[in-house]
């Protein structure tokens, strides 16, 4: 099942995609149809998920450790990003005056089902909706300069994410891929994840409280390059779509 949110006729919607139509959906948590239906043609892909926050992982692909010649880590990496961050398909990502750097990260992101707190990995899955595509932009010279990466990661529009939520899908072995203007920068397996999607949502319960429709971001693979104004990137999942979005400077 394919549950998208989309704005039509002024208002938005969640639903679940069938073709080139919308069948309307009363919420996400519930997925109780309306009996609705409404043309794609008519209407415009948004975030597919209004999370209260954003929780991702950082160095959770061992072929990014490799490549940073870090150790891995013994246990997931958190950190935050807030929903103000959060832009759907073909909304353009803003270049912020503070930064001379940032990065496109692509990453597979978990979307929340079910309020879960200090969850077993064994039951975990059984709180996950479904999946989608994920861009952790950062801006990298902030976050090395800062030294933590409240600033670097929370821009406006650095969290677009979309086109839609998946929930039949298995997402141990996915091919994941990011592309700037055509050309392949990242491309990997989630196969390569550090720590599996029970491991992390069994984590992150055990911190806080996760509410139906909260991300949980699992970390990108190796390749992260910057991003130009004019430029468009593009994140690719195995089964999930492609989330597209343009670049441009804040000016």
């Amino acid at each position: 099942m394919k549950i998208v949110r989309v704005e039509y006729e002024g208002r938005q919607f969640y639903g679940v995609l069938e073709k080139e139509e919308v069948c309307l959906l009363k919420s996400l948590s519930s997925l109780e149809e309306t009996g609705q239906r409404v043309p794609l043609s008519g209407a415009k892909l948004l975030a597919p998920a209004q999370p209260s926050k954003i929780v991702a992982l950082g160095l959770n692909y061992r072929d990014h450790a490799h490549e940073l010649g870090m150790p891995l880590p013994s246990e997931p990496l958190i950190f935050l990003k807030p929903p103000s961050a959060i832009i759907g398909p073909e909304e353009e990502i803003i270049l912020p005056p503070q930064s001379k750097r940032v990065d496109y990260e692509a990453e597979l992101a978990i979307v929340i089902g079910r309020a879960a707190k200090n969850v077993s990995p064994d039951e975990a899955l059984s709180y996950v909706l479904g999946y989608t595509c994920f861009n952790d932009v950062t801006a990298r010279d902030l976050q090395q300069k800062d030294g933590q990466w409240t600033r670097a990661k929370s821009f406006d529009t650095f969290a677009p994410f979309g086109p839609w939520i998946e929930t039949d899908l298995d997402p141990s072995d996915l091919k994941i891929e990011a592309r700037v203007n055509g050309e392949r920068k990242q491309f990997s397996s989630t196969r390569e994840l550090v720590f599996s999607v029970p491991e992390i949502v069994a984590f992150v319960s055990q911190v806080m409280t996760l509410f139906p429709g909260d991300l949980i971001a699992t970390g990108t693979p190796p390749g992260v390059g910057p991003l130009f104004p004019g430029d468009t990137v593009e994140i690719e999942i195995e089964g999930l779509g492609i989330l597209r979005n343009k670049v441009r400077a804040s000016h």
